[in-house]
Parts: structure tokens; C-alpha cells; sequence
């Protein structure tokens, strides 16, 4: 198979904002975990430090970090992912979308939050713990849009504490990067 570039999320500037919350965070001791890696800028930037291992529900985008040197899972989230990471970076699916606005193809992955923008991020946080080390560390993007204060309930619920370390005006809302660690 070859992958269509069309379907793969291309950089924006919520992936420029992880990247740079990952390039302050990552240490080269770190064996990273990035789900979904869409093109694999990230992985690939942050492999140059540290161990990095990435997953893509979109075969498209797992071809295409594949190609730029990313080593890549096809999966949704954590599925077939075995051991612990100690940094975890997630550039979820966040925007509110109603069924009417689904367009019903690979790029969708990357895009639909479901009616909250929280549908994804509700799965992570829920399965996260299971390949987060002890001393682990998580960066997730989200916006605005998404609810920060709902999402931060979210992970407190889960046993997690966290804070934004990267915040950034992108028209009409504002994209964060939290930094999330076990209580």
C-alpha cells in the first residue's frame, strides 16, 4: 500500500506546540510513547534524543512516519503496546464535532473529538496508566474548545495531576499543552 498524503494530518501549529513542550521535556534516559503520530514530525525530532515508539490508527499516517524513519505501530491508542514509557505524547482528536460534520474518511481520526472534543481523550486517560511508568510523564495537547478544566477533572479522576506548560492564541481559541504525572 501506498500511503495518500491527503489522509495524513500535516503539521499545524497545535503539532508545533507539543514539539516544542516534547523538546523541553524529553531526556535522552526516556523511552517515549507517541499516539498518533499522524505525520511523525515529532517522533522523528524526538528520536534524535531518546528511544521513541510511535502508534497511528490511520494506516496512511502510519506509512507515512514509517517513511520518514518513525517506528510506527498501526493501532488504536495503546492497543499492542507492551511495557512502560516514561513520556507519553498525545496530540488527540479535540474538536467538538457534531455527526452532521463527520466527512467519514482516515483524516477524520485526527480530527473528530467526538460531541465534547473529549470522546478520545476519555479512552486515553482511562487506559493510559496501564503503559505509563511509575516516575512517567504525559504531554497532551488540547484546546480551548475542548474544555481544560473538564479534561483536567478528567485525569484527576484517574488518579493523575496536571498543569499547562505550553499555551498558545490560534485565532479563536487557545491551545495548551498539559503536563500530566500520577498523584
Amino acid at each position: 500500500m501506498s500511503h495518500d498524503p491527503a489522509q495524513v494530518y500535516q503539521p499545524e501549529a497545535d503539532t508545533y506546540l507539543l514539539l516544542d513542550a516534547a523538546k523541553k521535556e524529553v531526556k535522552p534516559s526516556d523511552r517515549v510513547l507517541e499516539i498518533g503520530t499522524g505525520s511523525g514530525l515529532i517522533s522523528s525530532e524526538l528520536a534524535k534524543v531518546s528511544d521513541v515508539v510511535a502508534t497511528d490508527i490511520n494506516p496512511h499516517a502510519a506509512l507515512c512516519a514509517s517513511c520518514s524513519g518513525v517506528n510506527v505501530v498501526q493501532s488504536d491508542l495503546f492497543a499492542g503496546i507492551r511495557g512502560t514509557f516514561s513520556l507519553i505524547l498525545f496530540n488527540p482528536p479535540y474538536l467538538p464535532t457534531q455527526p452532521e460534520e463527520r466527512i467519514d474518511d482516515w483524516l477524520e481520526y485526527a480530527l473528530d473529538g467526538g460531541d465534547t472534543g473529549r470522546v478520545v481523550i476519555e479512552r486515553f486517560a482511562a487506559e493510559v496508566g496501564r503503559v505509563l511508568a511509575p516516575e512517567g510523564r504525559i504531554l497532551l495537547l488540547i484546546s480551548s474548545l475542548t474544555g481544560l478544566a473538564e479534561v483536567s477533572d478528567l485525569f484527576s479522576r484517574q488518579g493523575f495531576k496536571s498543569d499547562v506548560v505550553l499555551k498558545q492564541k490560534i485565532e479563536d481559541e487557545y491551545l495548551y499543552v498539559m503536563r500530566i504525572i500520577r498523584n
